[in-house]
């Protein structure tokens, strides 16, 4: 079956920008990850395919190569949580979320004989990111942090359950399961920008609006690889599939549809957003800085999701750049569940 993905991005004004230290950070990043050893050669490949540190590299395009080396950690750390998490039941995932929690907020501290490694890498990972980050943004990062991982143990109650959520309440829980809000607190590590101001109504909003775009881009784009694995028990199209009984093209038609809507509110909420003015001017610039990190993201997402090798193999780069159909192996392009 030949599977069209819409170019949801097609009005999206900010182009692809990327970090001139890529490289350089993403091969510090590789080699201290590979140094836990904890991962046979076999994964280890897959998880070159990924690209974590390519992901970075477009989502922090200002970074300096200090910044951007932790920033290529967090997304391997990302990575750690998720393959651990993928097969765990909800008793366990809490236990590694605790860890993983306690790993940040204690960083002194040397982790216990025994535990699962990603406690250590957790702990590593802020030692170093932290070192220069502001007490404000030190706070910003640890309570989204804790949402994020609170959300991944609730992923895995679902799964225990066998549940299978309305596309209504997938979207609450996937907001904070895709990692995303971390990330954003990440951006502003290093700042003194006041906890209130990105808790104000209108940044709520803007988050909201960006991060649901986020999600239909993620899994429009990785349905395909999940698809051919069987792994659909996180992405909105199965769900589409079950809630509204339709197949496949017809459920990537829906978010099309839907992405459109959310482009047309984000576009709605721009004029308002840009012409928020704070002071003093330490503020202002903090406040630009947030919402240019805001707006990279989409694109940022969607470029990383064709370069790296994960969704697409070799072929990602081609298929965005002619006519993005994809090759579906079916099995049954109605029924899901």
């Amino acid at each position: 079956m030949l599977l069209g993905l819409p170019d949801t991005l097609a009005r999206w004004p900010w182009p692809r920008r990327i970090n001139p230290c890529d490289d350089e950070a993403s091969a510090e990043s590789k080699a201290w990850f590979k140094s836990f050893r904890t991962i046979t050669p076999a994964k280890q490949a897959t998880f070159d395919r990924c690209k974590c540190g390519r992901l970075a590299a477009l989502v922090y395009p200002d970074a300096t190569k200090d910044e951007l080396r932790s920033a290529c950690d967090l997304m391997r750390l990302f990575y750690v949580i998720d393959e651990e998490t993928d097969e765990l039941d909800a008793a366990r995932t809490q236990e590694l979320a605790n860890i993983v929690v306690d790993a940040i907020r204690n960083p002194e501290n040397a982790r216990p004989d025994g535990e699962p490694i990603v406690g250590e890498i957790a702990r590593q990972f802020w030692v170093r990111a932290s070192a220069r980050a502001t007490t404000v943004g030190k706070a910003r990062f640890l309570d989204e942090w804790a949402r994020y991982t609170s959300a991944v143990v609730e992923q895995s109650r679902d799964r225990d359950e066998g549940r299978i959520r309305t596309v209504d309440e997938y979207f609450p829980l996937r907001r904070y399961t895709m990692g995303l809000m971390p990330c954003y607190a990440f951006a502003m590590i290093n700042s003194d920008l006041p906890l209130e101001v990105p808790d104000l109504p209108i940044f709520h909003h803007l988050r909201r609006c960006l991060t649901d775009i986020m999600i239909l881009d993620h899994d429009m784009l990785s349905f395909p690889k999940e698809y051919t694995a069987g792994d659909l028990n996180h992405n909105v199209i199965p769900l589409v599939m079950h809630e509204q009984q339709i197949d496949i093209q017809s459920a990537i038609s829906w978010l099309e549809a839907e992405h459109s809507r959310l482009v047309d509110e984000f576009f709605e909420l721009w004029p308002k957003v840009s012409s928020l003015t704070f002071g003093p001017d330490a503020v202002g610039n903090a406040v630009a800085a947030y919402v240019d990190h805001l707006i990279n993201w989409p694109r940022a997402n969607e470029c990383w999701s064709f370069e790296n090798e994960r969704y697409f193999g070799k072929d990602g780069l081609r298929i965005k750049q002619e006519n993005r159909v994809v090759d579906l192996q079916v099995k049954d392009s109605k029924i899901i569940f």
